[in-house]
């Protein structure tokens, strides 16, 4: 048994990680541990402290409520204290009988009366914060700060859309609305793979997300992170007459015009509680925003006023526990996955643990540069992620553990599937291999793009065909399609007589093509139709655009360093020289050493189509520009020449006569092309 010193020194230690923790956490908007080492260790404190009270100080952190305010936001003095509900650990169902025991006990129920009536909600995972409305109109946000004192984060919270500034209908004198504001999955992936793209820090987690945008002291950085809000309770009301139910005054809430959560309920005793756990566990993964349990609260507001509270937190009120979504384990080794257009991604083989309800034995870690950012290495201790469907995520790694022998991760030079060389331009954050033609994990997609009707038009070769093709080993690369016969087609899946003899018979009629369409068919990185275009237009045949420099192909209209240097990199992979060889002596032909005899009238002229035209579609429009010798754009630029503008064009209008674009309608457009 342990003697009192080492009891008090071992508190001591827990109330400083836990400090630490909260700081980094609140303060810097950075976790270094996972929230179920956080729990571990609180509640290991508050045993404690509950076991040896004289061991309590006054700023132990089991008295507080939450991380102190930033001194740079206005303090705000909750009239009414912004209280935390004490968190059952236990996720098992007994977990609810427990709750509902000690409720019972509480109320002086025997077994023979009727079961206590609850309101059950959803557990959100973000930022607590008590919107103040006077006379209906929101006039201030507040953290919950330590339950007695937040911080004035009004012009943040005007930026969640969710957050009506104004309540609709008769809206008491005061309305003081608590709730949790939060960031929704595919808002958070969406901004992780922009901030990811653009090389810059990401998010830790959807929570810490809500946390960082909330407490951002710029509104205008806070508006980029977007963010959503349910409400859950109530703080201060004047001038209103309180529901008789917490489920009455969530609906009241509703009828202002406040978000409130569609997943919650009215359950009758223990039971209820246990299927309402169980049946929110079967849909947390479905959900969109993540939570991290389920709430209990009995129903009756007069019965919440007789329970009372007890160490500043209610007796009528519990969260119950889902496993962790986060967890710590340790990376084993580091690979390199090869997707089907050549991204090279690091993933991470990890010691097997058991987070959001499975266990993960690997961790995306999205590319090269995210690898140096968060300086992951074989032998550290990391935080991994699960939500949901997400693929496993290594968020963080724990410095304070990391061995001394460590060493940092490198890149391979050359893909780990064909060994064709990588290419990563310095201004792209993710690294491919160049081996598109050849390598068996592009497989699939280079025979899809191969084959498409802008490219060399195969009729009947589908998605489906092309995956038994390639799973069946028939055809590794697009040459492999004019070896096809009648025999290796016959015993596929839905593959008739007749219609293999039709696919045969549209590979046949594909070998005769344009040197356009052969330049877009070989998926060259950064090369798009009108660029394969241009290319064919500039150099007349193969030969010479193969051995062609950055320099000449720089001469190319619109070809600049990022375009040029893929295509020097495309045709000095020596695997993609002997598929197009390969290609060549199959059959495949176009007429070369052609160039316009006279110079086309739309030659250099860019336009940019919008809207619905009265008797042409966008794509015959796009011939027709093409044919001429124009070229169609995406977007407007000050490099546009012409918008072409039918109905209902939005935007790209607008900004062609912002730019002083030349606007042209059907009719015009016909004219010119007549010229």
């Amino acid at each position: 048994m342990e003697s009192l010193p080492e009891v008090s020194e071992q508190a001591r230690q827990l109330r400083e990680q836990i400090e630490r923790h909260n700081h980094v956490y609140y303060g810097l908007d950075a976790p270094t541990v996972p929230d179920a080492e956080y729990d571990r260790q609180f509640l290991e404190l508050l045993a404690l402290e509950a076991e040896h009270p004289e061991l309590r100080t006054s700023d132990s952190p089991t008295l507080r409520v939450g991380g102190k305010p930033l001194p740079e936001f206005t303090p705000v003095r909750h009239r009414v204290p912004m209280l935390s509900i004490r968190t059952e650990t236990d996720t098992e169902p007994s977990g609810a009988r427990k709750f509902d025991a000690r409720v019972r006990r509480e109320l002086g129920l025997g077994e023979s009366d009727a079961e206590v009536e609850y309101a059950v909600e959803l557990k959100f995972d973000g930022l607590a914060v008590n919107l103040r409305y006077e006379s209906g109109v929101l006039v201030q946000a507040a953290t919950r700060g330590d339950g007695e004192t937040g911080e004035d984060v009004t012009q943040n919270v005007r930026t969640i859309r969710t957050i009506p500034l104004r309540l609709q209908g008769n809206a008491p004198e005061v309305l003081e609305v608590r709730g949790e504001a939060y960031m929704s999955r595919p808002d958070f992936e969406r901004y992780n793979e922009r901030q990811r793209t653009l090389d810059k820090p990401t998010l830790v987690n959807p929570r810490n997300g809500a946390a960082g945008s909330i407490r951002q002291l710029d509104p205008a950085l806070a508006a980029r992170r977007p963010l959503s809000f349910f409400a859950y309770g109530l703080g201060e009301t004047v001038g209103w007459t309180q529901p008789n139910t917490h489920r009455g005054v969530l609906d009241s809430l509703q009828s202002f015009g406040v978000p409130v959560c569609e997943h919650r309920t009215v359950a009758q005793g223990a039971d209820g509680l246990i299927e309402f756990h169980a049946r929110i566990r079967t849909l947390r993964d479905s959900l969109p925003f993540d939570i991290d349990g389920v709430v209990y609260k009995v129903n009756s507001l007069a019965l919440q006023q007789r329970l009372g509270f007890v160490t500043r937190e209610p007796r009528w009120a519990v969260a119950h526990k889902y496993p962790a979504e986060e967890a710590m384990t340790m990376v084993e080794a580091i690979g390199v996955q090869v997707g089907r257009t050549g991204a090279l991604t690091p993933a991470a083989r990890l010691t097997p643990v058991f987070v959001g309800g499975v266990t993960v034995t690997n961790a995306t870690l999205h590319n090269e540069n995210e690898v140096r950012r968060k300086d992951i290495r074989v032998g550290d201790t990391v935080i991994v992620r699960r939500a949901g469907d997400v693929i496993p995520e290594v968020v963080l790694v724990v410095l304070e553990r990391r061995p001394d022998t460590v060493t940092e991760f490198v890149m391979p030079k050359t893909c780990p599937v064909c060994g064709s060389a990588v290419e990563r331009p310095e201004d792209e954050a993710i690294a491919r291999c160049s081996g598109g033609l050849f390598c068996p994990a592009q497989r699939k997609q280079a025979l899809l793009h191969f084959a498409s009707r802008r490219a060399m038009d195969i009729e009947g070769l589908g998605e489906k065909l092309v995956e038994q093709l390639v799973d069946e080993a028939i055809v590794k690369t697009p040459a492999g399609l004019y070896r096809l016969g009648i025999a290796a087609l016959a015993n596929l899946e839905r593959m008739a007589e007749k219609s293999a003899s039709n696919l045969l018979a549209a590979i046949d009629k594909s070998c005769s093509t344009t040197l356009a369409r052969f330049i877009y068919a070989l998926g060259i990185r950064n090369v798009g139709e009108a660029t394969a275009k241009d290319l064919a237009r500039h150099f007349g045949n193969l030969d010479a655009l193969m051995a062609a420099d950055e320099a000449r192909l720089r001469q190319v209209p619109d070809v600049g360093p990022i375009v040029a240097a893929s295509i020097v990199r495309f045709f000095a992979e020596p695997h993609n020289g002997e598929v197009i060889a390969q290609l060549r002596a199959a059959g495949v032909h176009w007429s070369e050493g052609e160039t316009p005899a006279i110079a086309m009238p739309l030659m250099g002229k860019t336009f940019v189509l919008t809207g619905a035209l009265p008797t042409m579609s966008r794509e015959v429009a796009k011939e027709l520009i093409e044919a001429k010798g124009g070229k169609v754009a995406g977007s407007v630029s000050k490099k546009t020449n012409y918008a072409v503008a039918g109905s209902e064009a939005g935007s790209k209008l607008e900004k062609a006569q912002q730019l002083g674009v030349t606007i042209l309608d059907e009719s015009k457009l016909r004219e010119l092309l007549e010229q």
